[in-house]
């Protein structure tokens, strides 16, 4: 039998990448390999999901293929590069440590180094998955001569799990005044731009809707750009009408994307952002921001916008609230795009990256 093991940094409930090693272990199993997942921690997760890497055969001991997934240096990260075994390497993207620089500097070390280790493993690995052509011209830039593009992997039926009642009560409560319900789901990241969003956001309300809500749900990767964001929602006088939600449940989450009227993404940085997918599944039409993999990933299913013009985003978000004809066809767009990454057609195109590999002799 073929091992394939998989060696995530950091595990996470919710999270998209480690929500796709787990299917990717799935599939691996569905085929016959054995295959385990090895982390350095396991956030909120059961023990049994995963292994301490420390604890994985010594070098020189294992025939497995070892599949890394890569978006920030750790030190496993350094721990794979010593390893014999043939290696792929699944790029979720690193985002700049530059948007970070102001904010967390710990953080900016992280993702240095996350970028140092991109181009150590270059000459050592078999072979690069990534999700997007954003990201392999990221990795063929780094020295990566064999990239595959392979979509995360995710089942859209989660998407439509039952939603939180009572949160969903208090939302749809909150509709009867009037007004639109902005959404935008993603970590609170400064290469998110959600500081953007809330310009944009506040525009909108003076222009055009004063009774417009904003949720921007997630948790957070800077503490000290979520408070300069409660700072700005403050000064701009719209804290009544737009809230900062934090980690929320899988429930709660669906009720948010129940109550949206429009899902709007001003992020300047995305290797794939996999809430632009589950916004499409709950058919809210979607207005973002053309830059890095959101491009590709919404391609022509909702209202690609070429400036960040606060003015101009919420003239967008106007429009898309009004007329009527263009929301269906940005819904409908959604629904039809959504077609393109079902779970078969995905796990079909990372199966057979995976496979021109494992069929290879060392």
């Amino acid at each position: 039998m073929v091992a394939i093991h998989q060696f995530v940094p950091s595990l996470v409930p919710h999270d998209a990448i480690s929500s796709h090693a787990r299917r990717a272990q799935n599939l691996f199993r569905s085929k016959g390999l054995e295959s385990e997942i090895y982390t350095a921690s396991a956030h909120g997760l059961p023990t049994k999901l995963a292994r301490n890497y420390k604890n994985f055969p010594p070098r020189g001991t294992s025939d497995a293929v070892l599949l890394y997934h890569l978006s920030i240096g750790s030190e496993m990260g350094s721990w794979i590069q010593t390893r014999s075994e043939r290696k792929i390497v699944n790029y979720h993207n690193i985002t700049p440590a530059s948007f970070f620089a102001t904010w967390e500097p710990r953080v900016t070390e992280e993702l240095r180094s996350g970028r140092k280790q991109l181009h150590a493993l270059a000459n050592i690995t078999k072979l690069a998955i990534t999700p997007s052509r954003f990201n392999k011209n990221e990795l063929e830039g780094a020295g990566y001569d064999r990239v595959r593009i392979a979509p995360i992997l995710f089942d859209p039926v989660v998407f439509d799990r039952g939603p939180d009642r009572s949160l969903l009560n208090v939302l749809f409560e909150k509709k009867k005044r009037g007004g639109k319900d902005i959404l935008f789901v993603g970590r609170i990241s400064p290469n998110k731009c959600q500081h953007d969003i809330i310009a944009a956001f506040t525009a909108y309300r003076r222009l055009h809707d004063p009774h417009a809500r904003l949720r921007l749900v997630g948790g957070s990767s800077s503490p000290v750009y979520e408070k300069s964001l409660r700072t700005l929602m403050q000064r701009l006088k719209i804290a009544d009408a737009a809230v900062i939600t934090g980690n929320v449940s899988q429930t709660a989450l669906t009720a948010y994307y129940k109550a949206a009227d429009i899902f709007l993404c001003l992020s300047e940085h995305e290797g794939f952002c996999v809430p632009l997918l589950e916004a499409m599944s709950h058919k809210i039409p979607i207005i973002a921001w053309n830059s890095s993999a959101v491009t590709e990933t919404v391609d022509n299913a909702g209202l690609l916008l070429p400036t960040k013009q606060h003015v101009i985003v919420a003239s967008a978000l106007d429009r898309v609230a009004q007329d009527k004809d263009l929301n269906q066809k940005l819904i409908s767009a959604g629904s039809a795009r959504l077609q393109d990454f079902s779970p078969e057609k995905n796990e079909k195109a990372f199966w057979q990256a995976c496979a021109c590999i494992l069929e290879e002799k060392e």
